[in-house]
């Protein structure tokens, strides 16, 4: 299903099925399968598919294999590794609560 060009375009990602295959630990087929049975927003450019990445986000987390793969194999593996550890870095909670009031 082809994405409607809209004023807020601009803020939108758009990543290929290559990117997206890389970035979520999935094969390029199962991308390309999603866009056939229009789970996936898109646009066409140049002759290549461009997905709408939060209509991807949306996708990958309704459907159990697509969300373990991305834990597993794609970019969420690396999450534990990219916390921060170090306290004299992290916000101080009480800064943080100080801010929702």
């Amino acid at each position: 299903m082809p994405e409607n060009n809209q004023s807020s375009t601009g803020n939108m990602v758009r990543v290929s099925i290559s990117e997206a295959s890389r970035l979520f630990g999935i094969d390029g087929k199962t991308i390309r399968r999603a866009i056939k049975n229009q789970e996936l927003r898109y646009v066409v450019v140049r002759n290549r598919y461009r997905l709408n990445f939060e209509s991807l986000l949306k996708w990958s987390q309704a459907k159990t294999t697509v969300k373990n793969k991305l834990a597993n194999r794609g970019i969420g593996q690396y999450v534990d590794k990219w916390k921060i550890k170090n306290k004299l870095y992290s916000p101080n909670p009480a800064s943080v609560n100080n801010k929702k009031e």
